[in-house]
C-alpha cells in the first residue's frame, strides 16, 4: 500500500456524535453484536456487487468467489472484518460513514431518557450497523476500493469515535472494504479464534455468503512433534452459508429464525412472530415474512424505505422491494425469493410484470394470515396492535379484496370497558350486541375522554348498547371505507337521525311523537332566534342528562375530519349543525317559559355548549362568554 494521499479531516453530523457518545457509554450489555452487524453490512455489500455483476461480470476483477474474512490479532489487540463486494468511493465513505442516511435521527434523540438501559434499547430499535464498531475499538480504521474503479482510487477513513474522522486516498489492489477495529483494553476478549467463531455461529449462522476464518496447521514428524517453519494457513468457513430461507423448515430453530430476522431487519429485540412459506404451481417463490415487536422511527412516513429483500433464484436484487406489500402491511420485514422474475428485473420492470401483483395478493393475504394467527396470543397482538394499529387501520381504505379481514384485526375503546385501551375486537362487539341490535354504533372525537363524555352516548349507555369509541386522528377516515362488518351496517351516533330500530319498543317511539308535537311552538321560536346559524332545530330522545346536541346530517364530513382537512389546507364548505334539544331536562323547560331578550341569550348558550361538548370551535367565544356572564348574573 502506498502513502495515503488527499488526505482531510472532516466532523460527524452532530447527531451521530451523540449517537457514538451513547452508545460507546450504554451497550455494554450488548458489546457483542458488533461483529453481526459488520457482517450483515458485507454480506449485503456481497449481495450488491453480485446484482451489479449480472450486467458487467467484469466488475468481479477475476474474483467472483464472494466472501467475508475476519482476522485478529492478539498481540497488536486489533479485529478486521474484510468482504470482497462492492466497496466504496471516497463520496460514498463520507456519506456512508460521516452521517446517519436515515430519517428520524432526530426523533431518536428527543426519546433519550439518560438511563443507560432504557437508551441501549432505543439505540436497537434505531438500528446502529458500522457504527457498533465503537462499541469494543477505540479506533476504528476502513479500506475501502468501489469494485472497478482504479486501484489508485481506495480510500481510508479513521475515526476514534470522538467528533470527527480522517479520510485519505490510498493504492488498494483489492475491491471491497476492509474494517480494522483497534479494541479497547477491557474488549481484548475479541481478539481469540474461539470467542469470534462463537459469535459467527450465535448471530451469522444463516448468512448466504461465506464467512471464513483462518487457521493455522502444523506438519508433525513421526513422532507426532510439531515441525518449526511448516506452519501453513487455510481459510476455514465457519458458518452455515446456506439461505436459511431455502432449508426445510423442519430443520430450522426458532432461535435462527429470531437471529435471521435481525440480520434482515436490522433489530437488536426479536420479532413478535413469522411465516415461512414455499409455494410451488404457476407461480414459484418462497417467502419469510415477520412481525416487528417495534416500530422503525420512519413508520408514518410513507414515502420512507419499506418493503420486503428481493431474491431471484437465491440473487439479491434490492433491499426495499415496496412492490410486493400493500402500504399498510410497510411495517412487515422478511424476505422473498423467486423463480419468475427476470435476475436483471429493476423497479421500473417489476412495476409492468403482472407477476408482481399475483405475487402481491398472495403475500398480502399470507401476511393477514399471520395477524389473525397472531390474535390467539391476547398479550402479543395487544403489543402489535399499540405499535401499529393505527398504521393497519389505512387498510380499509386501500385494500377493498381484504376490507372484512382486515376489520377482523382492528382493536377500538368501547363502552364496555370505558379504557382507552383499544383491545375490543368487532367480533367481541358483535357477541355482546342484545337481541334486536342490528347495527354497530360508534363515535369520533378528538380524544378519548371527549368521546367517553359525548352527550351523544347518553341514550345509548341507559340501554345498555355498547358504542365505539374513535379518538385517533385517522378513524373517521377508516369508517368513510368501513361499512359493514358480519353483515351489519356501522352508524355514527353524532350524525342524522337517530334510529335504534327494535330496540325501542311502539310505545316509545308513539311517546317520542307526541312530544315532538307539543313541542313544535319552542323548536320554531328556537330556529327564529338562531336563525342562520343552525340548518334546524328538533326535539330529541337521544339525551338524558344534557340540555342540547348538536347533530350533523348523515353523510356530512364530521368535525375530526374537517379540522385535519382544514389544518392540511384544504378549503371546506361551511356545515350548519343540526340543534337537538331535550325536553325533559330544566334548561329546555326555562328556555319555553322565558321572555324574548333572555330567550335569545338562552338558545344561543345552549347552541355554543353543545359545539363545545362535540369539540368544535366557536366562531366567538367573546360573545358566548358574554351571554353566560348575563345569564350567570340574571
Amino acid at each position: 500500500m502506498t502513502t495515503a494521499t488527499h488526505e482531510e479531516t472532516l466532523g460527524f453530523q452532530t447527531e451521530v456524535k451523540q449517537l457514538l457518545h451513547l452508545m460507546i457509554h450504554s451497550l455494554y450489555s450488548n458489546r457483542e453484536i458488533f461483529l453481526r452487524e459488520l457482517i450483515s453490512n458485507a454480506a449485503d455489500a456481497c449481495d450488491k456487487l453480485r446484482y451489479a455483476a449480472l450486467d458487467n461480470d467484469a466488475l468481479y476483477e477475476g474474483d467472483s468467489e464472494l466472501r467475508i474474512e475476519i482476522e485478529h490479532d492478539a498481540e497488536a489487540g486489533t479485529v478486521t472484518v474484510r468482504d470482497n463486494g462492492i466497496g466504496m468511493s471516497r463520496d460514498e465513505v463520507i456519506s456512508n460513514l460521516g452521517t446517519i442516511a436515515r430519517s428520524g435521527t432526530a426523533d431518536f434523540l428527543k426519546q433519550l431518557s439518560g438511563e443507560q438501559q432504557k437508551d441501549a434499547r432505543l439505540i436497537g430499535q434505531f438500528g446502529v450497523g458500522f457504527y457498533s464498531g465503537f462499541i469494543v475499538a477505540d479506533e476504528v480504521t476502513v479500506r475501502t476500493r468501489k469494485a472497478g474503479s482504479d486501484t489508485a482510487e481506495g480510500v481510508e477513513w479513521r475515526s476514534k469515535g470522538e467528533g470527527e474522522f480522517t479520510v485519505a486516498d490510498v493504492e488498494r489492489e483489492a475491491h471491497g472494504t476492509e474494517i480494522v477495529l483497534h479494541l479497547k483494553a477491557d474488549a481484548r476478549e475479541f481478539a481469540d479464534d474461539f470467542r469470534l467463531q462463537s459469535l459467527v455461529r450465535k448471530y451469522s449462522d444463516h448468512i448466504e455468503v461465506p464467512v471464513r476464518m483462518p487457521r493455522v496447521e502444523t506438519a508433525r514428524d513421526e513422532e507426532g512433534k510439531e515441525i518449526e517453519g511448516s506452519e501453513t494457513v487455510t481459510w476455514e468457513t465457519v458458518n452455515e452459508a446456506t439461505a436459511l430461507w431455502s432449508r426445510p423448515k423442519g430443520e430450522i430453530s426458532d432461535e435462527e429464525y429470531q437471529a435471521f430476522y435481525k440480520h434482515v431487519a436490522h433489530d437488536f429485540s426479536d420479532p413478535l412472530t413469522w411465516s415461512h412459506n414455499k409455494v410451488e404451481g404457476k407461480l414459484e417463490y418462497t417467502s419469510l415474512l415477520y412481525v416487528p415487536g417495534r416500530a422503525p422511527f420512519d413508520l408514518y412516513e410513507r414515502d420512507g424505505a419499506r418493503g420486503v429483500k428481493l431474491y431471484v433464484q437465491r440473487v439479491f436484487i434490492m433491499d426495499d422491494a415496496e412492490q410486493f406489500l400493500p402500504l399498510y402491511l410497510r411495517f412487515i420485514k422478511g424476505v422473498l425469493d423467486t423463480r419468475d422474475l427476470s435476475l436483471n428485473v429493476s423497479r421500473e420492470l417489476l412495476q409492468q410484470d403482472p407477476k408482481v401483483e399475483k405475487i402481491k395478493s398472495a403475500l398480502t393475504k399470507r401476511a393477514l394470515d399471520m395477524l389473525k394467527k397472531l390474535t390467539k396470543d391476547q398479550e402479543a397482538y395487544q403489543t402489535f396492535w399499540n405499535t401499529f394499529g393505527s398504521v393497519l387501520k389505512e387498510g380499509p381504505a386501500e385494500d377493498f379484496a381484504n376490507r372484512e379481514k382486515i376489520a377482523g384485526l382492528l382493536r377500538f375503546s368501547t363502552t364496555h370497558t370505558d379504557s382507552a385501551t383499544q383491545d375490543q375486537s368487532l367480533a367481541d362487539y358483535v357477541e355482546r350486541m342484545p337481541e334486536g341490535q342490528q347495527k354497530i354504533y360508534y363515535i369520533v372525537a378528538d380524544g378519548f375522554n371527549a368521546a367517553k363524555s359525548s352527550p351523544h352516548l347518553e341514550i345509548f349507555r341507559k340501554k345498555g348498547i355498547e358504542v365505539l369509541l374513535l379518538h385517533d386522528r385517522i378513524d373517521e377516515w377508516l369508517m368513510s371505507h368501513l361499512h359493514e362488518y358480519d353483515g351489519k351496517g356501522f352508524v355514527d351516533v353524532a350524525k342524522g337521525e337517530l334510529d335504534l330500530g327494535e330496540i325501542e319498543g311502539e310505545e316509545e317511539k308513539q311517546a317520542q311523537e307526541e312530544t315532538a308535537k307539543a313541542k313544535e311552538e319552542l323548536v320554531k321560536r328556537v330556529k327564529e332566534a338562531l336563525g342562520e346559524q343552525v340548518q334546524a332545530v328538533k326535539v330529541t330522545h337521544r339525551l338524558t342528562d344534557s340540555p342540547a346536541c348538536v347533530v350533523l346530517p348523515e353523510h356530512e364530513m364530521g368535525f375530526q375530519m374537517r379540522r385535519i382537512m382544514e389544518a392540511a389546507g384544504q378549503p371546506l364548505p361551511e356545515v350548519k349543525p343540526i340543534l337537538e334539544l331535550n325536553p325533559e331536562h330544566a334548561l329546555v323547560a326555562r328556555l319555553e317559559g322565558a321572555g324574548d331578550e333572555l330567550f335569545g341569550d338562552l338558545a344561543h348558550v345552549l347552541l355554543d355548549q353543545a359545539i363545545i361538548a362535540e369539540g368544535g370551535h366557536l366562531d366567538d367565544p367573546a360573545a358566548y362568554v358574554k351571554r353566560l356572564n348575563a345569564l350567570l348574573g340574571a
